[in-house]
């Protein structure tokens, strides 16, 4: 494998050609870092304008599961796209019937399931809300501080892991209360088990003061939580969430949008707890790079929709179901466990890291789903927010592609095809940029 190297200063002069076009005519809302612009890619390998190469360990954000470019998933697209690009959902295709068939297989739930399709995670999330509802009669939802599910209004009113996602468009979908996520390592509630303090919360104060749990359709929740920081609940919470509402009559919607399909090295990230949900919504990994998202819940609870109360011209669309079953076979067939064994490597690396950098507080993931929170010191804990873009932007520039979340955690959330010694490759980039910024 090619050693990392930058040829030209970046952004380098194709690059800022490009961005200057893009300035003009392109919407300023979107959430950029630095000035990559990307030529192609090969598995974790890209290149941008100008001939650089940069290992992605973002993976068009838990994206491209397969790495860019699969063979097997471009050929599986291409082969799609010779006989129909798009039939709406009114009509049935033998690609979107084999996808709902593969996911039923595979679906958490523990008894049959069903699946909707969408084209993207905020629609799926859209449409758990809209099936909770629906189903159940009852008006309200329980969301997670730190969560992130999507910008569209409904699926914005349980976002809340940055409040420029929320700032100007108030109000947005009514009967959402938040609750603190559970996190050991910045405690918001009393007590060592935050997520025991959580439940408690729940049944005990607001339950109790401010909230009917008989009103309550639905409690959606990251199992691994993403743009929140990429927290790891603590053993015992979400079996204990499950109990609280199968207590109250309320549906569990896990939001897998990006931890599943095989992220974390299980399929699903809830597999870990052995809890099954609901209602679960997929979408990033799901297409390696094509636009596909899936509501899919417990038969006996999708089943209860009628005909025309919900749908979309989109869904079910034949190369975004071709590339989904691609990828589901490559993942099943061994890059789940590749996951599962890169990861283990990945965070025996990183606490390395830690051993020799005091501004690396706490390295905690599953799978290929790691967070390495950076603080100003380990005994306050305080968040490192500076320092994090400054390690974001320093990597960049010394060919790694890196995104954070959270209030200074760095993500790592390479394709699950990445091998030992391109982590080995990351991990001395890693190490020379915190030397440089730290």
């Amino acid at each position: 494998m090619q050693t990392s190297h930058i040829r030209t200063e970046l952004p380098g002069p194709k690059a800022r050609a490009l961005i200057a076009r893009d300035t003009a005519v392109v919407s300023p809302s979107y959430p950029r870092d630095y000035p990559f612009v990307m030529s192609h890619g090969r598995g974790v390998e890209v290149w941008d304008v100008d001939g650089n190469r940069f290992l992605d360990f973002v993976a068009g954000i838990a994206v491209c599961s397969t790495g860019h470019s699969h063979p097997e998933v471009v050929t599986a697209v291409t082969d799609a796209a010779q006989n129909f690009l798009h039939i709406s959902s009114d009509y049935w295709h033998e690609t979107q019937v084999r996808l709902g068939e593969r996911i039923a297989e595979i679906a958490p739930m523990g008894e049959p399931a069903m699946s909707f399709f969408a084209q993207s995670g905020t629609e799926s999330v859209e449409g758990a809300l809209k099936l909770a509802r629906y189903v159940t009669g009852r008006p309200r939802f329980i969301g997670f501080l730190g969560g992130f599910h999507g910008r569209t209004m409904g699926s914005l009113s349980f976002t809340a892991s940055k409040y420029t996602q929320q700032k100007g468009f108030f109000p947005t979908m009514p009967g959402v209360t938040h609750v603190p996520y559970p996190n050991n390592y910045r405690p918001l509630l009393v007590g060592e088990d935050q997520g025991a303090a959580v439940l408690s919360y729940m049944e005990n104060v607001l339950f109790q003061s401010n909230v009917p749990p008989s009103e309550v359709a639905g409690i959606l929740i990251e199992p691994i939580q993403g743009e929140g920081g990429y927290i790891v609940p603590p053993d015992g919470f979400l079996q204990g969430l499950r109990a609280l509402c199968d207590k109250h009559g309320i549906l569990l919607i896990f939001d897998e949008v990006q931890s599943g399909i095989g992220r974390t090295g299980q399929m699903f990230a809830s597999q870990h707890w052995g809890v099954s949900p609901d209602i679960m919504t997929l979408a990033k990994g799901l297409g390696s790079g094509l636009p596909i998202g899936m509501v899919v819940a417990k038969r006996s609870i999708m089943s209860q929709w009628q005909r025309g109360a919900h749908g979309n011209t989109y869904g079910g669309n034949p190369l975004c179901c071709a590339a989904a079953l691609a990828t589901l076979k490559l993942v099943t067939g061994g890059l789940v466990d590749n996951a599962a064994r890169m990861g283990e490597h990945f965070m025996g690396r990183l606490r390395e890291l830690q051993a020799r950098h005091a501004v690396i507080g706490e390295v905690r993931g599953k799978g290929l789903m790691i967070g390495m929170e950076l603080v100003t010191d380990r005994a306050s804990r305080a968040p490192a927010r500076a320092l994090c873009d400054r390690v974001i932007n320093r990597a960049f520039e010394n060919g790694l592609l890196l995104l954070s979340c959270g209030q200074s955690t760095v993500r790592f959330m390479p394709p699950l095809v990445v091998s030992a010694a391109e982590i080995d490759e990351a991990i001395a980039i890693l190490d020379a940029t915190l030397a440089e910024v730290a």
